[in-house]
Formats: C-alpha cells, sequence, structure tokens
C-alpha cells in the first residue's frame, strides 16, 4: 500500500477523484438519466416506449422550427467566426499601431458578463434605441431588430463579439509557432502572399483550426443566454433555438421532449464533432 501511494500514479488519482465525482454527481449521472427518461413515458413509475418520444418529437412543428433555426445559425456563424478571427489574428500578429491595445480590447468580452451589458444591445436594438436614431439621421428607414428575421443578424453579432476574441488568441498562438523563414524562403523562391497564405499559414495552423471550429460549433449551440436575455422566452421565430424549445419544456414539465431534444441535440454534435476527428485526421495522413 505504501509502495503504492509513492506513485506518481496514484498520486494523479488521489488528485483527480474529487473532480471526477464532482463531474459524475452534476454531468455524467444526470445526462445518464436524462438518455434513460427520453425512452420511458414517465420520470416515476414510467415503462419503455422505445422511440416514441422521439417519434413526437419530430413531428412537432415548434422542435422542427427551433432545429432548423439552430442549424441555421452554426452553418452562418461559425465560418464567419473562422475568417473574421483568423484575420483579425493575422493582422495583430503584424506590427500594427496599437497592437497591444487592440489584443485587449478583443479580449475584454470574454471576462465581461453578458448578462452585464445586455441592456447595452436592447437600447442598440430597440426601435427607439441608438442604431435606428443613426439610421434615421441618415435618411435610412427605422427596422425593428428584434421583432423581423433581421433579429438573425442581431443574435449572430452578438456571438461574433462575445467569442471572436478567445479565437483570436488561438490563431495568434498558431501563428508565432511558425518559422518567419519558411516566408522568408517563399518570398525568395518568388511565391505571392495568396500562394504562402494557402501553403505555409494554413498547413501549419491546421491542429489550431480544428480545435476553433470545433470550439465555434459549440458554442453557437449555446446562443441561448444571449437570445434569452436579449428577446426573453419567446423570441421572433427566427431565432427560436433548440434552448428556447427545451427551456419551455422544462418550463411544462414536459420530461419526455425536454430529454429527448436534449439527446437528440447531443447526438447531432457528437456526430459533426466526430466528422471533423475524421477529416482532421485524413489531412493530417495526407501531409505526412
Amino acid at each position: 500500500m505504501k509502495r503504492w501511494l509513492r506513485k506518481d500514479a496514484s498520486a494523479a488519482v488521489m488528485f483527480l477523484v474529487p473532480s471526477g465525482v464532482g463531474f459524475s454527481v452534476f454531468y455524467l449521472i444526470p445526462f445518464v438519466m436524462g438518455v434513460f427518461y427520453s425512452f420511458m413515458d414517465s420520470t416515476v413509475g414510467g415503462h419503455f416506449v422505445g422511440f416514441d418520444n422521439y417519434r413526437e418529437l419530430l413531428a412537432s412543428g415548434s422542435f422542427r422550427k427551433a432545429a432548423s433555426n439552430t442549424f441555421y445559425f452554426s452553418a452562418v456563424s461559425v465560418p464567419l467566426m473562422l475568417a473574421l478571427s483568423l484575420g483579425l489574428a493575422m493582422l495583430l500578429n503584424q506590427s500594427t499601431y496599437l497592437r497591444r491595445w487592440l489584443r485587449t480590447a478583443y479580449v475584454l468580452p470574454l471576462v465581461v458578463p453578458v448578462a452585464s451589458i445586455v441592456m447595452i444591445w436592447q437600447i442598440l436594438f430597440d426601435w427607439n434605441g441608438s442604431l435606428n436614431a443613426w439610421l434615421s439621421h441618415f435618411g435610412a428607414a427605422r427596422v425593428d431588430w428584434m421583432k423581423t428575421d433581421s433579429a438573425r443578424i442581431v443574435v449572430i453579432v452578438v456571438y461574433l463579439w462575445k467569442n471572436i476574441g478567445y479565437n483570436v488568441i488561438l490563431f495568434l498562438a498558431g501563428l508565432q509557432q511558425i518559422p518567419k523563414d519558411y516566408y522568408e524562403t517563399a518570398q525568395i523562391e518568388g511565391a505571392g502572399r495568396l500562394r504562402q497564405f494557402r501553403s505555409i499559414t494554413l498547413v501549419y495552423l491546421t491542429s489550431t483550426m480544428f480545435f476553433v471550429v470545433i470550439m465555434s460549433i459549440i458554442n453557437s449551440f449555446k446562443v441561448f443566454r444571449e437570445t434569452y436575455l436579449i428577446a426573453g422566452d419567446y423570441p421572433h421565430d427566427s431565432i427560436y433555438m433548440m434552448q428556447h424549445y427545451m427551456n419551455n419544456m422544462f418550463m411544462s414539465l414536459d420530461t419526455q421532449k425536454l430529454t429527448a431534444a436534449a439527446t437528440f441535440m447531443f447526438g447531432c454534435i457528437l456526430m459533426i464533432v466526430m466528422g471533423l476527428f475524421m477529416l482532421e485526421r485524413r489531412h493530417r495522413q495526407y501531409m505526412e
């Protein structure tokens, strides 16, 4: 026993036990119970009903609307996030004026709670808000941002503002690991900026980009907080997300639809992540 306690592995296990217990109690066990309840007709004294809850879920118009809005948001916001964060990282990696201050500015949204600044966004995008006042000043028509399809634009802007700083930091770390000799050699051989970007920057940022894409997709599925604080329980149809649907099912105590929707969303995220892992593995084998 004393020999076992002196080993590094035993010390690591002892340090990991508290975190493992907390993770199991608050995450793993509730998740397993949720998956189990999604196949039952009741949480108390229920019977196994197979995929009946999932069939009822897919037949629900509100669920289909929430799922389509969520996937549309991810399909639009993630590529935008990737392009903007990479572009800003490449800009900040150069000898730009006020580079340190700009880096700090992009990191600030990570440490500012969304709830504390949501009022500013509400004032900005309200019918009588600042943005419409500026539009009126320049002769443009007012836009009811939160009660029309323009609400999607608002949510995408808030998502980009909140998460772009984290991705910029990751891309900056990856760019700084690329030896400058590669770019100098490419310039001597006559390679242009586009060729250098495609053959050097993107190649050496593959692992970083893979991680950024995964985190961006996961964060895009967690946009409920911002949407809820800005638009409330029942927002415009264009920004009615999966989390809105699950929150409404929780408020109505419809546990079967809630757990089925949560399990369905988890399965979709898992398939997307596994697909990205396969693409990354094939790309790594191709490069080798």
